[in-house]
């Protein structure tokens, strides 16, 4: 866990965990629709969560869209 994490309290190490499976989950589901140019098998990260959220709601459909409003709360 890095020092940033450590003094971050218990819910926002909670909410960036849940902002990050859903990302990955998102990019799982929607891999073929979105993200079809990238490695099928490539490691999501809170890195990458904006272009996650920008390819969602780019391609995505109304779906996409809703899944990344879901991962920006």
């Amino acid at each position: 866990m890095s020092e940033t994490e450590q003094s971050l309290p218990a819910s926002d190490t909670a909410a960036r965990q849940r902002r990050l499976e859903l990302a990955r989950k998102a990019f799982k589901e929607f891999y073929a629709q979105c993200f079809w140019s990238y490695r099928e098998d490539a490691e999501i990260t809170e890195e990458d969560i904006p272009w996650v959220l920008r390819e969602l709601r780019h391609n995505g459909g109304h779906s996409g869209y809703r899944i990344a409003g879901e991962i920006c709360r």
